[in-house]
């Protein structure tokens, strides 16, 4: 009987995929805090997650060749990016807050290695049912 991954692993794949391209986001609007202009932007992590459970859900929708984009990096492409408000903007138009990113950046961290930690979990018992544990 063969071991059906998606299954196996649910969900965690997909968060870190979205967390990783998070980390690039926040990372782009640190690297952009001086830029004149520039729009801090993000993910609304919660329902890019919905979406791929939707996804994952829905019939028809297995990728059929390693090229083919997974679920969440269809989700968490440029059309899922948000404009962040800023609280108080600066006179030449850049929204960067570069409190507020470094704290969201270190979240986003945090939560990374936490689905990471599930995902090993999931790799153990999948490793201990192999072996007849």
């Amino acid at each position: 009987m063969a071991i059906n991954f998606d299954k196996a692993l649910g969900i965690y794949e997909d968060t870190l995929l979205i967390r990783e391209k998070r980390a690039e986001i926040l990372s782009q609007n640190l690297a952009n805090a001086d830029t004149p202009g520039y729009k801090a932007r993000d993910l609304d992590f919660k329902s890019l997650i919905n979406q791929a459970l939707e996804m994952k859900s829905a019939p028809n929708m297995n990728r059929t060749s390693a090229g083919h984009m997974s679920t969440a990096e269809a989700l968490a492409s440029d059309s899922s990016l948000l404009y962040r408000t800023p609280m108080q903007p600066s006179i030449d138009g850049n929204t960067v807050d570069t409190d507020i990113e470094m704290a969201q950046f270190a979240k986003n961290t945090m939560d990374f290695q936490a689905s990471l930690t599930f995902l090993q979990s999931r790799f153990r018992g999948l490793k201990g049912a192999l072996k007849g544990e």
